[in-house]
């Protein structure tokens, strides 16, 4: 602590110092998606990057991520198969290191889904560079997987959504208790017909170099919400990083005014 600190001046009110993670939007407010849109989300969580934490390698961050549209022409590319936008779910799915529960989690999962009604269209290896990353997020850093799901039926897109939700409920609850020694390593970061989120480990620099899929042009989206984090009450982990499935959230009230209004 400062043996001076400064007084109240100008802008500046020591009642109103907090520490907490950043948050950013970007859209088009005529649902246009494009390129552009991802590019600018990441622009601003890359400005953000004083709002997040990082190890003193200064290389492991507390978490870092962005939620977009499903960028279907790019995944139509790769997998022909795919029926149109709302047909299907996708999300990324992070598996344990060890490669015998890895595969316990797959199976576990294709299992669920066809108990449901559903049918596993494809998996597709994701194209990641984690040179940049620093030892400790490489230590518990997850092999990363992203699934593709159809219905074996006539469903709505919002049928579909809701399936997909009884599904990765399920498949959570099968791994928790498990006695996987890396079960905290499984973890579904969304599974959706409508958006899918990219994140991890990562300070808000590193996002993009990770994922070789928000560099692609081919990837397009009208909304783009980003989040940097600072774990100020938590231990930083993969699965922690924002945005969550539907929000992204700034951490809690920790101001000394915001602390006496609960007081109060």
């Amino acid at each position: 602590m400062a043996d001076n600190p400064p007084t109240k001046q100008g802008l500046y009110d020591s009642a109103n110092e907090h520490d907490s993670c950043g948050i950013g939007f970007v859209a088009s407010i005529k649902g246009q998606r494009s390129h552009n849109i991802i590019e600018r989300g990441l622009e601003v969580l890359e400005r953000m990057a004083h709002r997040g934490a990082e190890s003193a390698d200064n290389k492991t961050g507390d978490g870092a991520g962005i939620m977009i549209q499903i960028p279907h022409e790019l995944y139509k590319e790769e997998i022909p198969a795919l029926p149109e936008p709302g047909q299907y779910g996708t999300g990324i799915v992070f598996l344990p290191q060890n490669p015998d529960e890895a595969v316990f989690c797959v199976q576990a999962l294709d299992s669920i889904i066809v108990d449901e009604g559903l049918h596993v269209l494809a998996w597709r290896n994701l194209v990641v560079d984690n040179s940049d990353i620093g030892e400790i997020a490489k230590s518990s850093e997850p092999a990363m997987h992203q699934i593709f799901i159809t219905s074996t039926t006539d469903l709505s897109s919002d049928a579909l959504e809701r399936k997909l939700y009884v599904v990765r409920k399920r498949i959570e609850s099968e791994v928790s208790a498990s006695e996987l020694s890396q079960a905290r390593l499984f973890y579904i970061c969304s599974l959706s017909t409508k958006t899918v989120i990219y994140k991890g480990m990562f300070t808000s620099l590193q996002l993009r170099g990770y994922f070789a899929d928000l560099r692609d042009p081919r990837s397009e989206s009208a909304i783009a919400l980003v989040h940097s984090r600072f774990s100020t009450n938590t231990f930083p982990s993969w699965d922690l990083a924002q945005p969550f499935r539907v929000i992204a959230h700034n951490g809690e009230i920790n101001t000394i005014k915001g602390n006496r209004f609960w007081v109060q």
